[in-house]
């Protein structure tokens, strides 16, 4: 495949998550050539935390990117303990993390942390600008460190398909990040970006990136469908479109590579519907063959 990055997901939100075992899922993906490992983000669920995940990446993994595709930034509670944290992991990775933010769209998890769902948008706009500041070594309480590996801090992708999380992603972003549109769709928001970044006084093209649920081997329909209504069951309609969207075929996941590599996008992100560590082999040999 060319003229595209294949990311990997780590299997951190399916119902067979093992804490033991994720550092030699990152480490294999990393063997197979994958050109990142990205996480989810949800409070109230069983899931592992994203960012604790990525530093047990970062710690076993010299080359793979590391990415929060996306993390739900406004539901927690400073921008100082968030900055330390991404920081931390990008000095162990040795400046390898790609911090994916956005608003989100449950307000239990708001609720859990007890951080206001209202006003999610400004909140996030306020925290990036705070985060940005903190990595320069200034922000409302200069010193907190520790400073990024790389000038200008810790690149931000931004995720969300209203307008203005469009535009946040021209106001502080390297790129923007689609969770699951359809490839007949990716163009338009190709376009979409391109203008806006453009309106926001951007000449560089931004990065884009979306994210695709892949589940391949014997009852692979059968795994992702149960995954995914459950991850999705806060909203019926989505769930059922997740779980009819997933790739279930080599076929299909290396068509769609082509496909999102030929409408604009620079990175595509898998994400697995199960642990099982021969997911890797056969989504390595699918999309990266």
């Amino acid at each position: 495949m060319t003229g595209i990055d294949v990311g990997i997901g780590l299997p951190t939100t399916v119902p067979d998550k093992d804490g033991t075992t994720l550092p030699e899922w990152a480490c294999r993906a990393e063997e197979l050539g994958f050109a990142s490992l990205g996480t989810l983000d949800r409070l109230v669920y069983d899931n592992f935390e994203p960012l604790t995940s990525l530093a047990a990446a970062a710690a076993v993994t010299t080359r793979i990117r590391l990415a929060s595709t996306i993390l739900i930034a406004p539901y927690r509670p400073a921008a100082a303990l968030l900055a330390k944290q991404a920081a931390t992991i990008d000095a162990i990775s040795g400046g390898r993390l790609v911090l994916g933010v956005a608003a989100g769209g449950r307000a239990d998890d708001y609720a859990a942390t007890g951080a206001p769902y209202a006003a999610r948008g400004e909140r996030l706009d306020r925290l990036i600008e705070e985060l940005r500041q903190i990595w320069d070594g200034g922000g409302p309480v200069p010193g907190i460190g520790p400073r990024p590996a790389r000038p200008g801090g810790i690149p931000l992708l931004v995720g969300g398909h209203s307008p203005a999380a469009m535009r946040r992603s021209a106001r502080f972003g390297i790129g923007w990040i689609a969770g699951g549109s359809s490839v007949t769709a990716y163009p338009d928001l190709v376009r979409q970006a391109r203008e806006v970044w453009a309106e926001e006084g951007r000449t560089e093209r931004p990065r884009m990136v979306s994210l695709l649920y892949a589940c391949l081997g014997p009852g692979a329909g059968r795994v992702a469908g149960g995954y995914l209504r459950r991850y999705y069951s806060f909203i019926d309609a989505k769930a059922e479109r997740a779980s009819s969207g997933v790739l279930t075929d080599a076929g299909q996941v290396r068509d769609a590579v082509q496909a999102y590599a030929e409408a604009g996008c620079d990175e595509l992100v898998l994400l697995p519907c199960t642990a099982d560590p021969k997911q890797l082999e056969l989504l390595g040999a699918a999309a990266l063959g």
